[in-house]
């Protein structure tokens, strides 16, 4: 895949996406509120520290988030993503769900559009991707972020999650978007319990049979916080277990806050699990 310039080749490593959050209410407390000059720091910090791409985000998706307005989200992300086009080397994606939003992101210099919804929210935002001949990022959840974790429930969850990631795929290709420009993440706490997670992690290898490369995004979440009885600022081992075994089973892009060490983190699963020392 061609981003940014930038040749990426799936399988020989684990590529480390940063999540860089413009919202006043993430739910991981590291929400910028939309200040470009604080969000190049950390974004030059964070490619210092290894990242390989970038994901800003202007809407709060953790459950039971209240949706934020086009004009909003279009006003804490845009002058922040020109500010890091400016700034950075590496690829900047867009974390929304909203074709407006990733129009005015993309015209401002964003690379990728990384949409929780796998273009399930917005019936336009497809063609704006498909236009723009940009990667998509297509994740599967349930519901949305108001009523996603409200009693989620499945028979084989992998099974079901893949049959959902295979539905948004065909939704890409109608609109144009070839499927070497989709990445597909299962959606780790979109829709989703503990026990849920938890398969998923260990069926990110039955992901790879629909082709594109596999994203995944456990940094943080509350599946790790009920596993270990812990808050959010004290889940770094937690989400560094994850991530490692996340890898292991197939994994290609994880998404991760604490760049410096999940970078560590991801170069010893890949000497691991992809001989990246031999």
């Amino acid at each position: 895949m061609r981003l940014a310039g930038h040749e990426i080749s799936f399988g020989s490593r684990t590529y480390v996406m940063a999540v860089l959050n413009v919202t006043p209410d993430s739910f991981s407390g590291d929400g910028l509120a939309g200040d470009p000059t604080a969000a190049v720091a950390r974004a030059l910090q964070q490619q210092d520290d290894g990242a390989d791409l970038l994901d800003v985000g202007g809407e709060s998706t953790r459950p039971g988030a209240e949706e934020v307005s086009v004009k909003d989200e279009i006003r804490r992300v845009v002058p922040v993503i020109a500010a890091l086009k400016e700034a950075v080397t590496i690829p900047v994606s867009i974390d929304t769900r909203k074709a407006a939003v990733a129009a005015a992101a993309l015209a401002a210099g964003a690379d990728l559009v990384n949409d929780v919804s796998g273009l399930t929210f917005d019936p336009d935002l497809a063609g704006v991707v498909a236009g723009a001949g940009v990667p998509v990022v297509l994740q599967h959840s349930l519901g949305t972020p108001q009523t996603m974790q409200n009693d989620p429930r499945y028979d084989d969850v992998v099974e079901e999650v893949i049959a959902g990631l295979a539905e948004r795929l065909e939704r890409a290709a109608a609109a144009g978007i070839a499927r070497e420009q989709c990445f597909v993440d299962p959606g780790i706490g979109f829709g989703k319990r503990t026990e849920h997670n938890l398969a998923l992690i260990r069926g990110l290898g039955e992901l790879r049979r629909l082709g594109p490369p596999v994203l995944v995004g456990p940094s943080r979440k509350r599946f790790i916080g009920e596993v270990l009885g812990l808050p959010v600022e004290e889940r770094l081992e937690g989400t560094a277990a994850a991530v490692a075994l996340s890898i292991a089973y197939g994994a290609d892009v994880v998404r991760v806050h604490d760049v410096k060490v999940m970078v560590r983190v991801a170069r010893m699963a890949d000497a691991v699990v992809r001989g990246g020392m031999e």
